[in-house]
């Protein structure tokens, strides 16, 4: 079972390490290009509030965005914003989904998400905490794959996993890291190919986040995986 409470401290964790890391940052710096093709890192902390606020609408049972032209729209709004400016925001957006979190709630009830994505409510705390710490990492400013937490990583690999888990563009694949093991893609039999890394390599690749060139692929070659 889904521990949404303790989801929802490890996001409280990750936003104050984010808004810490950023508060070094300077207005020109803001404006410089992130790690995500296309967005500069007002782009990143602007997305991540507006994600934030996005959750509370679906734990409150209502659209998670407007539309997809309002979701991007909002971005462009407020990428170019100051540094104080984003980490209010950020701030007070993170501050409103706790309290969205806090409140009464039956947490087995069915939620959905962007595109028709249905989920478990108490699935919504993890979901943002993968936001916090991956958008962390694209703002490119010193947080690597390596410095995320080892119980993010793993369940983040494993949510990855079953993502692309009967994906008929995926070969059937096994990713292992020495220790734990994973299969994804195609249902045909036994794995094809079998990925080998670290769990930060492994999490890199699955999540667009690296080339794929750290990890050992035997079998074929690395599969490409579809946008996420």
């Amino acid at each position: 079972m889904i521990d949404h409470a303790h989801d929802l401290a490890s996001v409280r964790d990750a936003t104050e390490r984010l808004l810490t890391a950023v508060a070094k940052l300077d207005n020109a710096s803001v404006a410089e290009p992130s790690l995500l093709p296309g967005w500069s890192r007002g782009h990143v902390l602007a997305h991540l509030a507006r994600n934030a606020d996005a959750l509370v609408n679906v734990l409150g049972g209502r659209p998670m965005y407007a539309s997809a032209e309002a979701r991007e729209a909002d971005i462009e709004r407020d990428a170019p914003r100051s540094l104080e400016v984003h980490l209010a925001d950020v701030r007070a957006s993170g501050a409103r989904f706790q309290e969205a979190g806090a409140a009464p709630a039956d947490w087995s009830r069915t939620v959905t998400l962007r595109n028709g994505v249905t989920d478990p409510a108490s699935a919504v705390p993890f979901r943002r905490w993968a936001e916090v710490e991956l958008h962390h990492v694209d703002l490119g400013i010193g947080y690597e794959l390596e410095d995320l937490p080892a119980e993010f990583i793993q369940r983040e690999i494993d949510f990855l996993a079953r993502r692309f888990a009967g994906h008929p563009d995926v070969p059937p694949t096994r990713l292992t890291d020495g220790t734990r093991v994973w299969s994804t893609g195609r249902e045909a039999g036994a794995p094809e190919v079998t990925v080998t890394g670290t769990p930060a390599e492994l999490l890199g690749w699955l999540a667009g986040r690296r080339d794929g060139s750290g990890p050992t692929v035997a079998g074929g070659p690395l599969p490409a995986l579809p946008p996420l």
